[in-house]
């Protein structure tokens, strides 16, 4: 879906006034206030501008809490199955990550009892509620549960709420309100429905700040700064991107109903996000060469769930329904049939 026309709109009217040079490492005021704001309109709760950066996408903001928080050597865990790049810049870095195996009995989610049953200590946890690919969330009583049980250990949380605002009815929960020792890490391209743009931000505890300047001013010098302007636009579009959002809950019913007629039954209970995580241990071994088939056959691509759990993803695939209606209805009518007609391995 593309960019809210608010932000279009900014744009269109800056490249005639504004000469797009370099901004502050951290962002501009304008943005970083209106970020702020948010936090008091979405979750109640006080987020000075001061605490927030700009960054280049979620992605960016990765790189940098991961830098700034952690050493060398260090242990970050991470629920699996789960969004990889965690996985491949803690490894770049040179830090560990540190699975924990979830499923649906957890609601692919971490629990503390998990976290404790951990072999050795950890210095830090990623938390990601909406999730991917599974799109599960945390209740607010268990994500403040094991805000705690980091805070009084030592651990240091990254939360990633990227698809905040992108809920079906379960509470969102954001760190920011309870945990000031969190890096909390959001973006402009989900609920905003902005990937190409690649802007994002972070709420970072007050004594990172300047170390996480520091970093961003060597690395990227700034979030583009087209791209703030946009962003800073996107804050007012809050009627188009509900219906957006609207659409997005339409399709995850026709996308469900599609994959339950075609004889898929264990589906991730999706709270959130835009995504299905469906278990298809009934037709393959190999999800990776059935996404092939389906893709070659169909037309339809769909991620296999390798890329989220090395382990047991060739059990799974994860399906996307973040495009317009009409694209999802057709897809729904191919993949259905086609997932009916395919013999069952056991």
């Amino acid at each position: 879906t593309p960019a809210p026309l608010a932000a279009r709109e900014a744009v269109k009217q800056a490249l005639d006034s504004h000469t797009l040079g370099y901004t502050m490492a951290l962002g501009t005021d304008e943005l970083r206030a209106g970020i702020s704001e948010l936090y008091r309109k979405w979750y109640g709760v006080d987020v000075p501008a001061a605490r927030i950066t700009v960054t280049q996408g979620a992605s960016g903001g990765f790189t940098l809490a991961f830098l700034t928080a952690f050493d060398a050597g260090d242990r970050v865990a991470l629920a699996t199955p789960g969004y990889p790049c965690y996985r491949n810049i803690l490894s770049a870095l040179d830090l560990e990550a540190v699975e924990i195996m979830t499923g649906p009995d957890t609601h692919y989610q971490p629990t503390v009892a998990a976290l404790e049953a951990l072999e050795g200590p950890i210095d830090g946890l990623i938390l990601a509620s909406p999730s991917n690919p599974t799109g599960s969330m945390l209740s607010p009583e268990d994500f403040g549960a094991i805000s705690d049980w980091c805070q009084h250990r030592g651990v240091r949380l990254i939360s990633d709420e990227i698809y905040h605002g992108l809920t079906y009815g379960t509470p969102e929960t954001t760190a920011a309100a309870i945990n000031d020792d969190a890096f909390v890490i959001n973006s402009f391209s989900k609920y905003f429905s902005m990937t190409g743009w690649r802007v994002g931000w972070m709420v970072v505890p007050e004594d990172m700040i300047r170390s996480l300047e520091r970093l961003q001013g060597n690395m990227t010098i700034c979030s583009p700064a087209v791209s703030q302007i946009a962003a800073l636009g996107a804050l007012d579009a809050t009627e188009e991107l509900e219906a957006l959002k609207a659409g997005y809950r339409r399709n995850r019913t026709v996308l469900r109903d599609a994959l339950r007629a075609g004889g898929i039954s264990e589906i991730s209970a999706p709270d959130g996000a835009f995504y299905l995580y469906a278990k298809v241990d009934h037709l393959t071994d190999d999800a990776v060469e059935l996404c092939r088939r389906i893709l070659d056959e169909t037309g339809i691509a769909i991620t296999p769930g390798a890329d989220f759990d090395t382990q047991r993803g060739h059990h799974f695939m994860r399906l996307s329904y973040c495009t317009d209606e009409a694209s999802v209805q057709t897809a729904a009518g191919l993949l259905a049939p086609w997932l009916e007609s395919q013999p069952r391995i056991r």
